[in-house]
């Protein structure tokens, strides 16, 4: 790191985003690639918490990337020492107290976007309560995604004008609507014309102890169903256990591991093998479910919203806003119980009005929410 910035001139403005793991960097890369394209000659450094972000994160627009530094004070003060950033920025939640409060001594301004307070939270209990309201009181600038996370993070920061806190949505829809944008063909096909089949994205154990028999029993009553089985962690035990959980109702299933060519098999049950191309295929499904839900949270719901699928996730979604939009909208259902879920999809495979009201729902509520990189952006370069 320290032979990158001896390189570059003393005079560089430079941008320090800071992304936890690969999920919040699809919140920075739109944000980043906008910012580079108003201000080129700017520096860009992206750090991570996790492999998953470290290593999958791609842009062509990041000039060094780097792990986070242990949030100790003398590797923080280090850090800021040779970084010299102009403005560390924060992606929605993995804020690190000894670097706001070092920067803010050192007169760096700090943001974070894409930022939730949600009903409830611990950060607005008492035991909790002082320590967030001394780190984001130290923030300098703070943009929420909805007006009811402003007025959360209002009761944290209080009245004062500083920290800046404006509500300017979550970047992470215009990046999944880019992505779309490379689905022309799939775009003019109308939804009814796929295959009827059912995805299965990101499941886990707690997800699939349900899902599997509702869905062989579906396929015996509805010979025409297909499935595309995506688990969360798709290693090679897992592929065999749910393959083995599907034989045990009779039913045989092939393995899907192609990142190039990924037109489906007709086989009545697919097991995604790879990752990284799930968001390409919900675009040769009808209806989806989202795991996670039952277990430490639901996983993303924009990539099969944007593909026109209606939603169905267990009930610990609450961390995404984008869910609470989709069940608004009509897009999305929510299981409080497992039996629950026969029924909601049940509904949807056999009432052709009630699901195409809910796929247009799902799209609608990625365009309502589009924007927010360039108000981002704006406010970035404005505060």
């Amino acid at each position: 790191m320290k032979k990158f910035f001896n390189s570059i001139s003393n005079t560089a403005e430079i941008y320090w985003f800071h992304a936890a793991s690969l999920g919040e960097f699809y919140q920075v890369k739109p944000v980043l690639e906008g910012l580079k394209n108003v201000e080129p000659e700017c520096v860009a450094i992206v750090s991570f918490s996790s492999p998953s972000g470290y290593d999958n994160a791609k842009s062509d627009d990041i000039d060094l990337r780097i792990y986070m530094p242990f949030d100790f004070l003398w590797s923080v003060r280090r850090a800021l020492k040779i970084t010299r950033p102009k403005k560390v920025i924060f992606a929605s939640y993995d804020i690190w107290p000894n670097m706001v409060w070092v920067a803010k001594k050192r007169n760096i301004h700090t943001n974070i976007f894409a930022a939730r307070i949600k009903d409830g939270s611990l950060k607005l209990k008492s035991g909790f309560f002082s320590f967030h309201k001394s780190v984001y009181q130290s923030i300098s600038t703070i943009y929420t995604v909805a007006e009811k996370d402003y007025k959360n993070m209002q009761l944290i920061i209080g009245d004062s004008n500083i920290p800046v806190s404006r509500a300017l949505g979550n970047p992470r829809y215009d990046m999944v609507m880019k992505t779309a944008d490379e689905f022309t063909k799939e775009h003019q096909l109308s939804v009814l014309s796929r295959n009827n089949r059912i995805i299965i994205g990101s499941s886990h154990k707690e997800d699939d102890e349900f899902l599997i028999p509702v869905l062989s029993k579906m396929m015996n009553t509805h010979p025409d169903l297909k499935i595309l089985y995506a688990p969360h962690e798709p290693s090679k035990s897992e592929i065999k256990r749910i393959q083995s959980a599907f034989s045990e109702f009779g039913l045989q299933s092939s393995v899907f591991g192609r990142k190039k060519t990924l037109e489906l098999p007709e086989d009545k049950v697919v097991v995604l093998s790879v990752v990284g191309v799930l968001s390409r295929l919900y675009w040769q499904g009808k209806i989806c479910y989202i795991g996670g839900g039952f277990s430490t949270g639901i996983h993303n719901v924009m990539e099969p919203a944007i593909a026109r699928l209606p939603v169905i996730f267990g009930p610990n979604y609450h961390h995404a806003h984008e869910a609470e939009e989709l069940l608004d909208y009509g897009g999305g259902f929510c299981i409080q119980k497992k039996d629950e879920f026969q029924s909601i999809l049940e509904r949807l495979v056999t009432n052709e009005d009630h699901f195409l009201k809910a796929s247009y729902a799902a799209t609608n509520v990625i365009h309502q929410n589009l924007g927010s990189s360039t108000r981002i952006i704006r406010n970035l370069i404005r505060d």
